[in-house]
């Protein structure tokens, strides 16, 4: 496939996704993994976990598996579209809705809107973390690997970090 043609895939795609990125990077995850594996095939389930995995070791946004998907893609060209290409549209639409909304800031009407995109952020983030963990159930190792973080994380207060970065190295190991 041609250079251009991927990141042009890699524009429209992240272009889109970038406004239903409610909540962050994050809530939109399953839309990534659909478009980088089910859509143009341009990864396995395993290679997006692990770009996954890896953009949440590393310092910095969340944003960052987009990058690392772009890159994974279509290198260096691949990352600059894909990230520039889901952080333009919300900059911008940020910008306008921040200077419209100034004017109705104290309008219970404006409350009502802010605390209704609480919950919509956190579905999609859940339903997102849903599609990605159901996507690995038909690894034998996946699903203790995610019972046990979820319960290592959850019981005990850890950072998130600790259970990427087990469930990787034993991942790697199995």
């Amino acid at each position: 496939m041609s250079q251009s043609l991927l990141l042009w895939q890699l524009c429209t795609t992240f272009l889109k996704m970038s406004l239903i990125a409610i909540g962050g990077s994050d809530a939109a995850l399953s839309a990534y993994q659909s478009a980088a594996v089910d859509q143009y095939h341009w990864m396995s389930n395993e290679t997006f976990s692990q770009l996954y995995a890896t953009a949440q070791l590393a310092p910095g946004p969340n944003l960052t598996v987009v990058t690392l998907i772009g890159w994974n893609v279509a290198g260096i060209w691949g990352a600059i579209v894909a990230t520039l290409s889901m952080l333009l549209p919300d900059c911008l639409l940020a910008y306008i809705v921040g200077k419209w909304a100034n004017r109705f800031i104290d309008t219970p009407q404006y409350r009502l809107v802010q605390s209704a995109l609480v919950p919509l952020a956190i579905g999609l983030f859940l339903a997102s973390g849903l599609n990605l963990a159901s996507r690995q159930l038909g690894n034998s190792i996946a699903l203790p690997l995610i019972v046990g973080g979820a319960a290592y994380i959850y019981c005990l207060k850890a950072n998130p970090v600790w259970a990427l970065l087990a469930g990787t190295l034993i991942s790697a190991m199995w």
